[in-house]
Order: structure tokens, then C-alpha cells, then sequence
């Protein structure tokens, strides 16, 4: 019995597909249609002399590494920045005037520097009133209590939180990562409640612990 073989139909060869196209990333000019991004930083009076002396700390890593210009408008007392053509990334634009009103905030430029090279740090304010009513005497002992003795809580506080906090008469700034700027600001708020240092002091050990073996 002889069994015929039909020559089977070659399929046509599907054709492949066309090679993804590159596109290079875009860059902070060309996000915003090539429009020049600005901010404005009001600079208080009593830190006009500061600003002054560390002028060329703030400049130079906001003009070089961050590649944001900068400038002091004297007339408006405001700092000024604007995004370049070679700036890497919108986002540097904020950092930069995070950082500057940090500054303004009466935090160091060693400590506000950190703003620019962290992604996960904030600055947090609130006031004593905002926790208690206080008048009088009763306030400057508040005050007294969150300082300490030359300053002695202020500094465990920050050193257990890995926070920096700056008393500004009435109102409190607190630069730290979220987690720890609650943990500073719950010790304050215990301090401007009544409570003895050596109470908060206890507390923050309990918390530093904690923190320590979660990393």
C-alpha cells in the first residue's frame, strides 16, 4: 500500500517586532516645557547677620552639587532660586529651599545639609501653646524644662532621637526623619505637661532601645 505525501505549505516567517525605541530621560528644563522654575525664601531679621556669615556654606552646595542658582534680593530680604539647563532634577529645587529655610529656622548648615543629601527628613514646628496654655512665669519654666540645664535635655533628647530640635522663644522646629521626630516631639510635649525630666529621660531609653534593635 503506497501512502502519498503532500508536501506541506511553508508558513510565512511572522515578522518581528520593531525595536523598542530609547528615549533619553528628559531633563528638569525640558519637564516643565522649558520653563524656569522659581522659589522664595523670606529671610527673618534676626537671621539677616547669620545668613551673612555663612553665605558661602549655603551657596556652594546648592550652586554646585545641587546646580540650582541662588541669590540674596536685598531689596525684598528674600532669598531667591531658579532651576538651570543643567540642573539634574526638579526635585532639587524644593531641597534647596527646604534647606535654606531650615536655615532660616535658626538649624545649623552642618545639620540643615542633611535636607539635601536625605530624601526622608522633614522639619516639623509647632508652639507651646499648641500643647498647653501657659502665661507668664509658667512658660519660662516651660521653656526651662525642654532646655535643661545648659541645655543638658535638649541634647539627650536629640542624641536618643537622632533629631535636632531648635527653641525659638515659643515655638519649636524639629529636623529628623518622621519616626524620630515623633518620639522628640512627645518627649517635648511630656516636658511642657509637667513632667520631670528624669520621667522623660527613663522614657527615652525604653524608646531607644527599641529603636536600636529594629535596626
Amino acid at each position: 500500500m503506497e501512502i502519498e505525501t503532500v508536501p506541506s505549505e511553508s508558513k510565512p516567517e511572522s515578522n518581528p517586532l520593531p525595536p523598542k525605541p530609547k528615549f533619553e530621560p528628559l531633563k528638569a528644563h525640558e519637564m516643565s516645557d522649558g520653563r524656569v522654575q522659581f522659589r522664595k525664601v523670606s529671610v527673618p531679621p534676626h537671621r539677616y547677620s547669620p545668613l551673612k556669615k555663612y553665605w558661602m556654606d549655603i551657596y556652594t552646595p546648592v550652586y554646585e552639587q545641587m546646580k540650582i542658582d541662588i541669590r540674596m534680593n536685598l531689596k525684598a530680604r528674600k532669598v531667591e532660586l531658579k532651576t538651570r539647563q543643567d540642573t539634574p532634577d526638579i526635585s532639587n529645587l524644593q531641597k534647596c529651599a527646604d534647606f535654606v529655610q531650615a536655615f532660616m529656622l535658626g538649624f545649623d548648615v552642618p545639620d540643615a545639609i542633611a535636607l539635601l543629601r536625605l530624601d526622608e527628613l522633614y522639619v516639623e514646628s509647632f508652639e507651646i501653646k499648641d500643647v498647653k496654655t501657659l502665661r507668664g512665669e509658667h512658660l519660662s519654666r516651660a521653656i526651662g524644662r525642654l532646655s535643661g540645664k545648659g541645655g543638658k535635655t535638649k541634647f539627650a533628647i536629640e542624641n536618643s532621637t537622632k533629631t535636632r530640635t531648635v527653641i525659638a522663644d515659643t515655638k519649636i522646629h524639629i529636623l529628623g526623619s518622621f519616626a524620630n521626630i515623633k518620639i522628640a516631639r512627645d518627649s517635648l510635649c511630656s516636658l511642657i505637661l509637667g513632667s520631670p525630666a528624669g520621667k522623660v529621660y527613663s522614657k527615652l531609653r525604653q524608646v531607644s532601645a527599641r529603636l536600636a534593635e529594629r535596626f
